[in-house]
């Protein structure tokens, strides 16, 4: 597994460090999540939800590695060479979350239309989605409608009042994973659900978890 910066000061306090230690506790096996840089070669990781760069403005990941099940990474990377002939990249903004962060994000947004119910789960907590971008051959992110994040009408994928460049990216994103076998979400240009999520359960293991695991396994 290539490495993954992580991160050293908490990032939960309170009720919220107590979920974290049960979740360690009492999650089962990591069953098939995989890291994404090793199984994705030339994907760009940017975990939006590492840092404070998202709509709770607050750090609710451990570290800044991305996870997915290996299903999913392994149509991702299907994805990444189709861009690839044609000199885009992907680059992730989130994979695999678990459940005791969706359950924090749905006390901070309780709206299901931006958020998922924990009580359901979220694709995310099963893996089984991702949140990505374009950027060209050297990393630098190309014009798309809105930023991460944004619950405006600018966000939908029918949006027509964006540039023609922004249309155009936007489409080249869609048309690529759609081939290999994702569905994208009408409401958010950059959320794509593997069209096989249903059978996979929600998982609820802290990601630094999973980085030891895979590391114990190399």
């Amino acid at each position: 597994m290539r490495a993954c910066a992580g991160r050293s000061r908490s990032f939960l306090t309170g009720s919220w460090f107590v979920v974290l230690v049960l979740a360690c506790r009492t999650t089962g096996p990591a069953e098939d999540l995989v890291e994404v840089t090793s199984a994705v070669p030339g994907v760009v990781v940017d975990l939006k939800y590492a840092t404070q760069d998202n709509f709770t403005g607050r750090v609710l990941y451990d570290t800044s590695c991305c996870f997915l099940r290996r299903g999913t990474a392994e149509k991702l990377r299907r994805v990444q060479l189709r861009l690839e002939k044609r000199g885009y990249r992907l680059k992730i903004w989130d994979g695999y979350r678990p459940l005791f962060v969706q359950k924090r994000m749905w006390e901070l947004v309780p709206d299901p239309r931006f958020v998922a119910d924990p009580r359901v789960g979220s694709r995310h907590n099963r893996g089984a989605a991702v949140d990505v971008t374009l950027v060209d051959s050297s990393g630098r992110e190309l014009e798309m409608p809105t930023g991460f994040d944004d619950f405006s009408e600018r966000a939908r994928r029918d949006y027509d009042g964006c540039s023609p460049e922004a249309k155009r990216n936007r489409q080249i994103l869609e048309d690529a994973m759609r081939a290999e076998g994702f569905v994208p979400l009408p409401s958010e240009w950059w959320h794509f659900d593997d069209a096989d999520w249903r059978k996979y359960k929600v998982v609820d293991i802290p990601i630094r978890e999973l980085v030891q695991r895979s590391k114990r396994q190399e």
